[in-house]
């Protein structure tokens, strides 16, 4: 039990042994209902003092403490106490709202490693994370956290990724595989060399961006920030205006009664309902999204995200799983088939996009680094390598027209990827590639659709398998044969189409990404798979590379901002309405409690349902 729960049953039960007491003698009556006030309201009182004497006075604490210390002034005793004791109610439900919000997020930092195994010449040495270097083999344990990016180099294990990802089945590694730091080892153990430091690693990118996502605020949080500021000095100075214009004008009246007035109308005006629901509606849909394995890097775009009328995706790693696999070799007079295939994967040794894995894995032997010399790339285009003192061209149509004289046709694979090979400047063949569509992204894209939302692919890969792909998955409009400047031009095209208040989302996952995720009004990054400059571009980063991810931040966003707007039409309406009363002398001090503590009360128990 915290410090303010028994504050509060103390100065109750004290209100309690007050209100019981007997009228004479008033003196322990009233002695009571001070020590009462003094046990719930100190706090209160205090940090209105440090904020007069900070220059920022009006504030809640300078509401609650100018009203209660009136009510004092009138005699309304009980009243007085009964404001400080629902008011520190009301702060009670706040900090645990805030600390159910905080929790959800801060989970995450249970997946920050407190330590690692590094494997040296006289054993394991456990030492912290961010000593330990690029190229460093460590050994992780079943049951302990994966401390560092890296590749497997010995052993195989289930690796529990929910931390990251959102899901719950365990992804089985083994040698050669790919792991990131934040998941947990179960069963095997693991050696890994290390590939990232821990500055650049997965769990400390993810943590510095649910620690920064309260920098970037929501307009509508702005707006509240704004508006509590220059609201909170209008309704003093109606409330002074109160106390002193109608006994002054008005025959009969009484300077107490209209003090009183006017103190119901301080307690009512405290916009903390606003000031505290609103942040934390926020706050609430970004932690229930972090669980989901959707990390948003600010409410900013959380709120942006309702308003979603174009999503427009990349198709490579985005739509389809990024895995190639070797359809069809067409070989030119002159070449054999394993010859292009042992052309190709030496001339793309360098490279990590996933046709070029393919194609290695496809070679299946081992490269020697000494025969391969300069690579030229050409943006969009594909590479030019020295392969064994032989110039080496791997790419698309354009940069054979480049590279070669050649005027034949080139051909194509309906629904498929081309490498084409040029060696010595003289066309060679062509290697064709297919890559397979995620089950998910279908169901993402008809959920999409069926929210009205309009779809568009963009991609740099041929018209054949750009078309197949969009038409397989409903897409409405798809652009083939693109270069990273082509979809920037074709997503600004696309800004000036939607309605003023409408957004467009970008989703995608490559380096060539990058500047299209910066542009989009919300960009999207896949996180497993995705380039560490399109995660670094994005405003949200689904972790498990799922699409129908998206259309589930859609929900989360549309849920948020309905609660947001249920709290202040809600608090706003009570508010005014108790105002008024109060001002006619029809309500007294009680009911000007529930209008400020029991409707924060509510719009934060309203706020928490984001989190579901």
């Amino acid at each position: 039990m915290n410090k303010r729960i028994k504050r509060i049953i103390f100065g109750a039960a004290l209100f309690a042994i007050a209100i019981i007491l007997p009228e004479e003698p008033n003196l322990l009556k009233l002695g009571v209902f001070v020590a009462a006030y003094g046990v719930v309201g100190y706090k209160v009182i205090w940090k209105a003092v440090r904020g007069i004497i900070n220059g920022q006075m009006l504030d809640e604490n300078f509401l609650m403490s100018v009203a209660s210390m009136g009510a004092f002034f009138v005699g309304e005793y009980h009243e007085a106490v009964a404001v400080m004791l629902f008011y520190q109610v009301g702060e009670a439900f706040e900090e645990y709202a805030v600390g159910k919000s905080r929790r959800s997020i801060t989970q995450l930092m249970k997946i920050r490693p407190d330590s690692a195994n590094l494997k040296t010449e006289d054993g394991l040495v456990e030492i912290r994370p961010s000593k330990i270097k690029v190229g460093d083999v460590i050994v992780i344990r079943p049951g302990e956290k994966v401390p560092l990016d890296g590749i497997v180099i010995e052993g195989s294990s289930a690796l529990d990724t929910a931390a990251l990802t959102g899901e719950s089945l365990p992804r089985e590694v083994s040698v050669g595989d790919e792991i990131l730091s934040g998941c947990v080892n179960l069963n095997g153990l693991l050696e890994v060399k290390v590939t990232k430091r821990f500055g650049e690693s997965t769990v400390n990118k993810i943590l510095d961006l649910v620690e920064n996502a309260a920098n970037k605020k929501a307009a509508t949080e702005n707006f509240i920030t704004r508006f509590a500021v220059v609201y909170t000095p209008i309704v003093v100075a109606c409330a002074l205006l109160l106390a002193i214009v109608p006994p002054i004008i008005i025959d009969g009246a009484l300077w107490s009664d209209w003090i009183y007035r006017a103190l119901n109308f301080l307690v009512v005006s405290c916009p903390c309902a606003l000031v505290i629901s609103v942040p934390l509606s926020f706050f609430g849909g970004i932690g229930g999204a972090s669980r989901a394995g959707v990390l948003v890097k600010g409410s900013n775009y959380l709120e942006a995200m309702a308003k979603t009328e174009y999503v427009v995706m990349d198709k490579t790693g985005t739509l389809t799983e990024g895995v190639f696999r070797v359809e069809k070799i067409i070989a030119c007079e002159g070449f054999r088939e394993a010859e292009l295939i042992e052309w190709a994967a030496k001339a793309e040794y360098y490279s990590n996009h996933p046709i070029a894995l393919s194609l290695r894995e496809e070679y299946g032997k081992n490269v020697e680094e000494s025969q391969i010399g300069d690579v030229k790339e050409y943006a969009g285009e594909g590479l030019v390598a020295d392969v064994m003192n032989h110039q080496v061209a791997c790419g698309n149509v354009r940069l054979m027209k480049r590279i070669t004289s050649y005027e034949g046709e080139f051909p194509a694979l309906v629904g498929g990827t081309q490498v084409y090979i040029a060696v010595d400047g003289k066309y060679a063949g062509c290697i064709m590639l297919a890559d397979r569509i995620k089950e998910d992204a279908v169901k993402a894209v008809a959920q999409l659709k069926a929210a009205g939302i309009k779809t568009v692919m963009l991609t740099g890969d041929s018209e054949e398998a750009g078309r197949k792909v969009a038409d397989i998955m409903g897409i409405d409009k798809v652009h083939t044969g693109l270069l990273p400047q082509d979809k920037v031009v074709l997503v600004e095209e696309l800004l000036a189409k939607k309605s003023p208040k409408g957004k467009l989302v970008f989703v995608g996952d490559g380096i060539n990404d990058a500047p299209v995720l910066a542009r989009a009004d919300i960009g999207v990054a896949m996180g497993a798979l995705g380039s560490d400059a399109a995660i670094e571009a994005a405003d949200m980063v689904i972790m498990n590379d799922e699409p129908s991810k998206l259309c589930r931040m859609i929900q989360v966003s549309k849920k948020t901002m309905r609660i947001v707007y249920q709290n202040i039409i809600f608090a706003l309406g009570v508010k005014i309405g108790v105002m008024v009363l109060s001002a006619l002398g029809i309500t007294g001090l009680w009911a000007a409690v529930f209008a400020d503590v029991g409707v924060a009360v509510l719009a934060i128990i309203n706020a928490l349902r984001c989190l579901k």
